[in-house]
């Protein structure tokens, strides 16, 4: 079965569209506003979010139907039957306006690099080379799968908030809240005209809300989380904006200062922060051009390659790469098109352009890109209006209010802006886009393909025992109540692993008192730059080569096959253990991305195993353990009393190590073996614990299982792993190694961190007796 499991909730949904909000708008237009209207720029921004809030409600209302990545392109190609021109117009308009809101970005970011950060000697380097080089960079990041988890979103965003939040406090420190407040009103200009274009530049700061809704295929409950999400986000931004043009009216530069545009936000601030404040304001307005182009890159390219998946773009935009899983060529010309727009509209023909002609320039390359949101964001309006009267009956989480006189309103909205904007920029955008629908007419598009199909995976039950599992989304079958069962969960990276894992993960389980059933899950990771219906096919042969192969090997259990598609690997491990309840988890130990055995390590709601050089287990009826103590030992010890209780030979390993450490005794070990018939012991000299225990298990045979606490991290850091290390030694020698990390609540990692002093104390206290007790077992000591 292929399942998306979605990673992001609300709080990273909304700090997605606040991040891609706070960005180049706030930094360079701040400055332009109140030069040109004053602290009327409040007004010109609320008009500009209200405008921005009409169609970020239609938006609201198709993603709550349909809950995939696309935006706008998405919402009309799933409206309208037929109609390829203008599926092909829009998705065109759209990559052509994210792709020029990046470059506005960067060209901004370049006017800062030149105005504050490169030195006098590098100012002969031409316009907006700072910014062709970060777009390239952009572009290979992205084109190699550089990934940026939710987290990371939520920092991000939180140290841009951080940094207005700093300007905004200076400002009104500087001024005094009651000065500060009576300058701001007494600022006030009646200005409708520039007040109405200043809000059609400032249109673009609001279009974040779009990157929420692109991103609608990854949210969870996007029916409810997308609208609170953009609604949350343009709200926070409205205010926020608001307190900023308050600090820039009050702050104590002249008039000439505010008309330096794009740059005098950083000039204003050293006025009260000092030289340290524009240093932050500085790097903040840097970090949050750079992080919002690269969310816009990835918006662009994705509206590139689903249009390459549907037919309206060369077919090749929705190849992925081979090897980095992203789709290469829809960034490359995502990436090409943010550079020949900066080469043109910077480079060129700016004001410091090369040519010396000042036909262009930023304000022109914001009408273009402002141009290319506009007209699609009319669009999408319209389309709502249409989806309402003719598909009435489809369920929709979210419903705008006031439908057709709010569309119609919005509609009108976005054309005034239009008209609004700098009429360059305007005309070399309708230029843009007559000569790509001109284009596509020539063309002709891309053949149409079949929509891709998931399809079940049945579980594989022994004969006799009923099934009722019906088709991804069916509530006609259910899998059928086969009573209290002992549930492992096996990932698997690679289906050519499946046969082993799912073997030791039967002799785990049958170890128990329950029936056994085998969880088989293999997660197809979904790069960033990937829409995920481009890794649903992969998803689903992998999930049918495991289950042929196990088929193959007749695995004498029951077992069933998921096929996952995910951003978070880990994520969806841990969810899926959640969700079906299991009581272990079985995977591989990381050899590489260690991070995603951590997470699960840490998150998992039950124990988990980890194993190593699964290829080499052979005989599952010997056994090695090391003496061990401590909670995570102790866990481990009733698993293996079964695997002995059902014929194992067990070996209980007990190491003095001559690198200085202290030698475990056995007597907890033993007696929670006391059921077991054959347990040996060992008492070894080593260099290390760990050198001890494979040597051991080289010697003995069959399988060395340690327990792990799942608090390794300080111990790696500061005193390095006992586990880690055996899975290296064990590696070089081929000895398969099982690492159990048990569950734990508070008390089990007091526990384990207050076992190392209660053990040191233990043996200190016993080196002074006068007699040392030994303990005698039943079993033969070697």
């Amino acid at each position: 079965m292929v399942e998306h499991t979605r990673t992001l909730d609300f709080k990273i949904a909304f700090a997605i569209g606040l991040g891609t909000m706070i960005a180049a708008g706030i930094f360079s237009l701040s400055g332009t506003a109140v030069y040109r209207i004053g602290s009327s720029a409040v007004i010109a921004f609320v008009l500009a979010a209200v405008v921005a809030g009409i169609t970020a409600a239609a938006y609201s209302e198709f993603a709550s139907m349909y809950s995939e990545n696309g935006g706008g392109y998405l919402f009309c190609s799933r409206t309208f039957d037929g109609a390829d021109r203008l599926k092909y117009a829009i998705g065109a308009s759209l990559f052509l306006g994210y792709t020029g809101t990046t470059a506005f970005y960067l060209a901004t970011m370049d006017e800062w690099f030149f105005r504050f950060i490169l030195p006098d000697s590098l100012h002969v380097l031409p316009h907006g080379s700072v910014g062709i080089l970060s777009a390239l960079t952009l572009g290979v990041l992205n084109a190699r799968g550089t990934e940026e988890s939710g987290i990371f979103q939520l920092l991000v965003t939180s140290a841009k908030v951080g940094v207005l939040f700093v300007f905004i406090a200076g400002a009104l420190t500087f001024a005094g809240p009651g000065d500060a407040t009576g300058r701001f009103v007494s600022n006030f200009q009646a200005e409708p005209v520039g007040i109405v274009s200043v809000a059609a530049l400032a249109f673009i700061t609001f279009f974040g809300f779009s990157a929420i809704a692109a991103s609608a295929g990854e949210i969870i409950e996007p029916r409810k989380t997308v609208p609170k999400a953009i609604a949350a986000s343009i709200i926070t931004v409205t205010v926020l904006y608001t307190f900023v043009i308050v600090a820039m009216v009050n702050a104590p530069v002249p008039r000439s200062v505010l008309a330096e545009g794009e740059t005098a936000m950083g000039t204003v601030a050293a006025s009260f922060l000092g030289s340290w404040g524009q240093l932050l304001i500085v790097a903040g307005a840097v970090f949050s051009m750079v992080s919002a182009s690269n969310a816009s890159i990835l918006a662009a390219s994705g509206i590139g390659s689903l249009m390459g998946q549907q037919g309206h773009g060369p077919r090749r935009f929705a190849y992925l790469h081979p090897e980095y899983r992203t789709p290469f060529w829809s960034i490359t010309m995502a990436t090409a098109t943010i550079v020949g727009l900066i080469f043109v509209f910077i480079t060129l023909f700016s004001e410091q352009g090369l040519t010396g002609v000042h036909a262009l320039g930023l304000e022109p390359l914001t009408g273009f890109a402002t141009f290319n949101l506009l007209v699609p964001l009319a669009v999408v309006n319209g389309t709502l209006i249409y989806s309402r009267r003719n598909h009435p009956d489809l369920e929709r989480g979210f419903r705008m209010p006031l439908v057709p006189l709010l569309p119609v309103v919005g509609i009108l909205a976005n054309l005034a802006l239009i008209t609004n904007l700098p009429p360059v920029g305007v005309a070399v955008g309708v230029g843009f886009v007559v000569a790509l629908g001109i284009a596509y007419i020539a063309w002709g598009g891309a053949p149409h393909i079949e929509e891709l199909v998931e399809e079940v995976v049945p579980p594989h039950l022994p004969t006799g025992v009923p099934t009722a599992v019906g088709p991804v989304g069916s509530t006609e079958g259910t899998e059928p109540d086969l009573g209290d069962r002992f549930t492992i969960l096996v990932s698997v990276a690679r289906p050519d692993r499946a046969v082993p894992y799912v073997r030791l993960a039967t002799e785990l389980a049958r170890a128990q008192d329950r029936k056994p059933l085998v969880k088989v899950l293999n997660v197809t990771h979904i790069p960033d730059q990937t829409p995920n219906e481009m890794v649903r096919d992969t998803a689903e042969k992998r999930a049918e080569d495991i289950k042929e192969l196990l088929a193959e090997a007749d695995i004498d259990i029951e077992y069933s096959v998921e096929g996952h598609i995910c951003r978070d690997i880990a994520f969806d491990i841990v969810q899926t253990a959640r969700n079906g309840q299991v009581d272990r988890i079985l995977m591989g130990y990381p050899e590489e991305n260690q991070s995603i055995a951590e997470t699960v390590e840490y998150s998992a709601p039950c124990g988990v195993f980890f194993t190593s050089n699964v290829d080499a287990i052979g005989d599952l009826t010997t056994i090695n353990i090391g003496a061990g103590g401590g909670p995570h030992h102790l866990a481990l010890l009733p698993l293996v009393n079964k695997l002995g209780q059902h014929g194992d030979e067990i070996h209980v390993i007990s190491i003095d190590p001559l690198s200085g450490g202290l030698k475990e005794p056995v007597d907890e070990t033993m007696a929670a073996l006391s059921a077991v018939e054959s347990v040996h012991v060992h008492n070894l000299t080593a260099d290390t614990v760990a050198e001890g225990l494979v040597s051991a298990a080289v010697g003995n045979g069959g399988l060395l299982i340690i327990g792990a606490t799942r608090d390794r991290r300080l111990r790696r850091w500061v005193f390095g792993s006992t586990p880690d290390r055996v899975i290296d030694l064990a590696r070089e020698a081929n000895v398969p190694v099982i690492i159990y990390a048990s569950s734990s609540g508070v008390t089990r990692h007091i526990e384990d961190y207050l076992y190392p002093i209660y053990r040191y104390l233990h043996r200190h206290l016993a080196e002074r007796r006068p007699f040392r007790r030994f303990i005698r077992t039943p079993e033969k000591t070697s």
